[in-house]
C-alpha cells in the first residue's frame, strides 16, 4: 500500500523535481573535498586565523535566516554546529543568481546535506563562521526533521522525546537531541580502553561461535533455530565461556572476546534479549588475582571516560571506583541484611526462610536458585559503591572451582555497583570429574522444570580431560557498564537499536 505523503513531504518532492529541472543532481556521486570539521574550525581559528583562509565543510542544514541579499545558515556535521554566512553577490558573482535566489532560499530545506567552501571569519557578535563562496547540494532530505524549539526561559517545545519514537528512529534521535551521540562515543571509549588494557597484558582477542549446538556457559533460556542443511537445532549463544576455556586448554595464556549474547527472557530497563558481554580468561591465575585486575581495569576505564576522575555520578549518587573494593561473602551479606544465617542449611530450610522473607519461590528452584533469589531481593540494592560479593555456595556455580578453604563454597565473585551486578568471575573449575557431576546436577534441575538449567556439553568435558591449567575467568556486562558511566537508567539508551515490537502500520 502506497504511503500518503503529508504537505511537507509533497513540497520537498516538488523541490527535488525543480532542482533536477535546473540541472542540479540532488544525490551527486562524486566525493566532496572536506578539509575541516566544524569543531576543528571552532577550536583552531582563534589561534591561527591564516590557516582557515580556505576551508571546505559539509553537513546538515539545520537553520536558515534569510535577510534579502545576505543570509545566515547553521550547518551540523558529526563534530559540532557552526554558522555559515552567505552573500548573494559573492556566492553568485555572475549575472545568474539562481543558486542563491532559487536554490538556497526556496529549494533547500532543513535536513539537506550541503557542502560549503569559503573562508573563516568572526562576526560582529563574536561568532566564528564560514563566509561561503561556494554551495553544493550533497543530499536532499525528503522528510522534515522535528523542529525542537527553546524559548527565552529555557522551555523546550516540540521535543523529539517519546521513547518509542526515539529508539525506533535512532537516526532522527541522534540528529535532533544533543547529548545522545555522546553516550555512544563514550561507549566506544569504554570498549577501546578495555582492549588497550588486555592487549598491553598480552592477551589475545578472539571470536567464538554465535550459533551453538549446545547453549552452554550460563543458566539462561536460549533462542533456538533450525539449520536446514545439517537438519539439526542450533541455539544463539547465551554465553561464550566454554569456547574460550577450550582455547586455554589449547595453550593460550589469555584470551578475551566482546560477544553478542542472546537470552530468551524478559525485557525491562536493564535487560535486552541481545546484549554485549566481555569475557576474559587468564591461565595460572585465580579469582583473588582477578579481583585486583578488575579493580585496576575499571579504574582505567573510568578515568578515560571522565577525563581523569575515578568518580561518576549516577542520578543523585556519586560512585567511586578507587581501588580497593570491599569483599563481602554472599552468605554474610544475606545474614547482615536479613538476619538469617544460611550456612549449612538444607534446600527445604532455605525455602522456608525465603517464604518468611516474602521472596517468591517455585517448586523447581534448587538451593542455588533460592539463595540467589533471596540475595537479589533483599541484599543487592544495598551495594551502591563497587563491592565484590564472594564465595557463593557450590549449588549456585556449576562452572566454578570449589573454595580452597570450604568445599561447600566456590571461588567466585560478582561485582555489584549501584545495586546491580556488573561482573561475574571464577577460579575456573578444571577438574573434569567434578565438572561432569555438576553438569549432571544441572540436568536434574532441568528435569524438575528449571528451563534455565545448563546443558551437558560432552565436548567441553572432553577438552577438560586433556587438561586445563588453573584459570581465572571474568565477564562484564558492557551495556550495564555503559549505563553506569554515562548516567543512563535504561539499557535502551545505550543501544543504538534496542529490540522493539513490530511497528504498527495504519
Amino acid at each position: 500500500m502506497e504511503r500518503t505523503l503529508n504537505e511537507q513531504e509533497q513540497f520537498r518532492r516538488e523541490s527535488l523535481a525543480q532542482l533536477r529541472a535546473m540541472g542540479i543532481e540532488p544525490y551527486p556521486a562524486a566525493s566532496y573535498p572536506i578539509t575541516h570539521t566544524a569543531q576543528e574550525v571552532l577550536d583552531g581559528y582563534e589561534a591561527n586565523p591564516d590557516a582557515f583562509s580556505k576551508v571546505c565543510v559539509a553537513g546538515r542544514l539545520m537553520a536558515k535566516r534569510i535577510m534579502g541579499k545576505a543570509s545566515f545558515a547553521v550547518l551540523k556535521d558529526s563534530s559540532a554546529r557552526m554558522q555559515v554566512y552567505l552573500n548573494r553577490d559573492e556566492l553568485c558573482p555572475n549575472e545568474n543568481k539562481d543558486l542563491y535566489n532559487e536554490v538556497f532560499k526556496k529549494l533547500l530545506d532543513m535536513g539537506d546535506f550541503v557542502g560549503v567552501e569559503g573562508h573563516v571569519f568572526k562576526t560582529q557578535t563574536g561568532e566564528i563562521s564560514v563566509h561561503a563562496t561556494s554551495l553544493t547540494l550533497l543530499s536532499k532530505s525528503l522528510r522534515p526533521l522535528p523542529v525542537v524549539k527553546t524559548d527565552a526561559d529555557g522551555t523546550v517545545y516540540d521535543a523529539f522525546s517519546d521513547p518509542e519514537l526515539r529508539y525506533r528512529q535512532r537516526y532522527v534521535d541522534l540528529v535532533v537531541n544533543e547529548g545522545v551521540k555522546d553516550v555512544f562515543v563514550k561507549r566506544t571509549k569504554i570498549f577501546n580502553t578495555m582492549r588497550r588494557v588486555f592487549d598491553r597484558a598480552g592477551y589475545l582477542e578472539v571470536e567464538t561461535p554465535v550459533l551453538q549446538p549446545i547453549p552452554g556457559g550460563a543458566a539462561a533460556r536460549p533462542f533456538i533455530t533450525h539449520h536446514n542443511a545439517l537438519d539439526m537445532p542450533l541455539y544463539l549463544r547465551v554465553a561464550n565461556e566454554l569456547y574460550l576455556k577450550r582455547l586455554i586448554v589449547g595453550g593460550f595464556d589469555g584470551v578475551y572476546e566482546f560477544a553478542k549474547d542472546f537470552r530468551n527472557e524478559g525485557m525491562d530497563r536493564t535487560h535486552n534479549p541481545e546484549f554485549t558481554v566481555m569475557e576474559i580468561y587468564v591461565a595460572y591465575k585465580d579469582y583473588r588475582w582477578m579481583m585486583q585486575f578488575t579493580e585496576s581495569l575499571l579504574e582505567e576505564v573510568v578515568r578515560e571516560v571522565t577525563g581523569d576522575s575515578v568518580e561518576v555520578h549516577v542520578g543523585q549518587r556519586s560512585i567511586s571506583f578507587q581501588a580497593p573494593f570491599p569483599r563481602v561473602p554472599i552468605l554474610e551479606a544475606i545474614r547482615v541484611h536479613t538476619g538469617h544465617d544460611l550456612n549449612g542449611k538444607s534446600e527445604d530450610e532455605v525455602r522456608t526462610v525465603a517464604r518468611s522473607l516474602g521472596v517468591e519461590v517455585k517448586p523447581e528452584m534448587g538451593l542455588g536458585k533460592l539463595i540467589d533469589e533471596i540475595f537479589g531481593e533483599k541484599c543487592e540494592h544495598h551495594y551502591v559503591q563497587p563491592t565484590f560479593i564472594t564465595d557463593y555456595p557450590i549449588e549456585m556455580s556449576p562452572l566454578c572451582k570449589r573454595h580452597r578453604d570450604n568445599p561447600a563454597l566456590t571461588e567466585r565473585f560478582e561485582l555489584f555497583v549501584n545495586g546491580k551486578e556488573l561482573a561475574n568471575a571464577y577460579s575456573e573449575l578444571n577438574d573434569p570429574i567434578d565438572q561432569r557431576e555438576r553438569f549432571e546436577d544441572q540436568l536434574k534441575l532441568s528435569e524438575k522444570g528449571d528451563d534455565e538449567a545448563m546443558f551437558i556439553d560432552q565436548d567441553f568435558l572432553r577438552a577438560l580431560e586433556y587438561g586445563m591449567p588453573p584459570t581465572a575467568g571474568m565477564g562484564i556486562g558492557m551495556d550495564r557498564l555503559t549505563m553506569l558511566l554515562t548516567n543512563q537508567s535504561s539499557i535502551q539508551e545505550v543501544l543504538f537499536f534496542p529490540q522493539m515490537r513490530p511497528e504498527k502500520v495504519d
